[in-house]
């Protein structure tokens, strides 16, 4: 049986297929003690796409991530690191 895929995962996964450059692709995780934080780093070029108009894209990557965090018992927080 496969494991699940871990929240790291699902954002790589996610945010691989919105940018044009997915190798450049950075996620760094930081485990507090109630709160991990998912820190992403993409090519400049990318920032745009994963930021998207007015933020939209931001707060839909950030939304799936809370609803993915609170089924498994978690608190997660997304940072974009420019």
């Amino acid at each position: 049986m496969a494991s699940e895929p871990t929240l790291k995962e699902l954002l790589e996964t996610m945010i691989r297929a919105l940018v044009d450059i997915p190798e450049n692709v950075r996620i760094s995780e930081i485990k507090g003690e109630q709160t991990t934080v998912y820190e992403i780093v993409v090519a400049k070029e990318d920032l745009g796409k994963i930021i998207g108009k007015q933020g939209k894209t931001a707060k839909a990557l950030r939304t799936i991530l809370t609803g993915a965090s609170t089924k498994l018992r978690q608190r997660s927080v997304l940072e974009i690191i420019e």
